[in-house]
């Protein structure tokens, strides 16, 4: 499991290993932001494994964290940036409760290629946006928006017009 705040990307073994390593690759590092204030608390709090070149100026090159514990930012705060934190878990019930332990749910991600593990995952995960075997998903012809603080209602889609609406309600009685 990758965490990270708002966007975890969970990898089950039934799951096509290079769909989930190119998904979430193709996801993950194609932003970027104020990071390195993550990293040096992973780093700090103990075993941690962290990969990264040096490239300098304000280049913030892709990180690959491992080994994270629960309770290092990079497992609790959102991540606008090149990061992977990685979490190894055991159960479906152990990892919908990592994923779900976040005041963030924009986005989750997960690879699985058991069809019924796939509809309780989607089913149990709090995020506005699931990509299942996906790491690119938004499109303009679905909603787009997030749970918890993450934000309320949509924008996009037919459901997105609805933030722009406003709505009046009449009730004629005894004419």
């Amino acid at each position: 499991m990758e965490l990270g705040g708002n966007a975890p990307f969970i990898v089950f073994d039934s799951a096509d290993l290079d769909q989930a390593v190119n998904g979430t690759m193709v996801s993950k590092f194609r932003c970027s932001g104020q990071v390195d204030g993550h990293v040096q608390d992973a780093i700090q709090k103990g075993k941690i494994g962290a990969w990264r070149p040096k490239k300098g100026g304000n280049f913030y090159a892709p990180t690959l964290l491992q080994d994270v514990t629960l309770d290092m930012k990079c497992a609790k705060e959102e991540i606008f940036g090149p990061i992977a934190a990685v979490h190894k878990f055991k159960t479906e019930e152990e990892v919908i409760k990592i994923a779900n332990a976040t005041t963030a749910g924009l986005a989750g991600y997960f690879f699985s290629q058991n069809i019924s593990q796939v509809w309780r995952m989607a089913e149990k995960l709090e995020y506005g946006l699931i990509g299942v075997n996906e790491g690119l998903f938004s499109m303009t012809e679905a909603p787009f928006g997030g749970w918890k603080e993450s934000g309320l209602g949509s924008e996009g889609s037919k459901y997105g017009l609805n933030e722009y609406l406003e709505i009046k309600y009449v009730c004629l009685g005894g004419m």
